[in-house]
């Protein structure tokens, strides 16, 4: 019965996922656009068992980023600013800026204590230990470090 609720959940945040993508406003929609959604990418390791979560944020300050970890999902929120150009016309304008915030179901319980962060060249590296007994559930937030 365990194992039936999980695969439900997994389904309910895969059908969540799949209507931010539908939804999500093009990007000559500047009115109505708030911010951006970064693209990321999640696999799993056996030696030692890890999760593994890569998120492209070019252009973001690793200063303003927060990385929060609960049991089984992962946020990444922040803010990546247009850079002032005094006096400037834009002629085109297509890429995103804006507040921005991701959030990454896991499909496993993850060790939140031992979470580990990195940025370098606009790719932020999150590692996440994986657990056995079950965790306390608990907001733990990540700090970020240059490499």
């Amino acid at each position: 019965m365990a194992e039936r609720r999980r695969h439900i959940g997994d389904l309910q945040g895969e059908i969540q996922e799949l209507f931010v993508e539908l939804w999500h406003v093009p990007r000559y929609s500047r009115r109505l656009q708030h911010g951006f959604r970064p693209q990321c990418d999640c696999y799993r390791t056996d030696d030692p068992p890890t999760l593994h979560v890569i998120v492209e944020l070019p252009g973001v300050d690793p200063a303003t980023v927060q990385v929060v970890a609960t049991g089984r999902a992962l946020v990444v929120a922040g803010t990546r600013e247009r850079p002032h150009a005094e006096g400037a016309r834009y002629q085109q304008m297509e890429i995103e800026y804006g507040p921005f915030q991701r959030r990454i179901d896991l499909a496993d319980e993850v060790d939140t204590e031992r979470a580990v962060a990195s940025y370098d060249a606009g790719m932020l590296r999150i590692e996440l230990p994986l657990t056995v007994a079950s965790p306390r559930q608990q907001r733990v937030p990540i700090e970020v470090r240059r490499r």
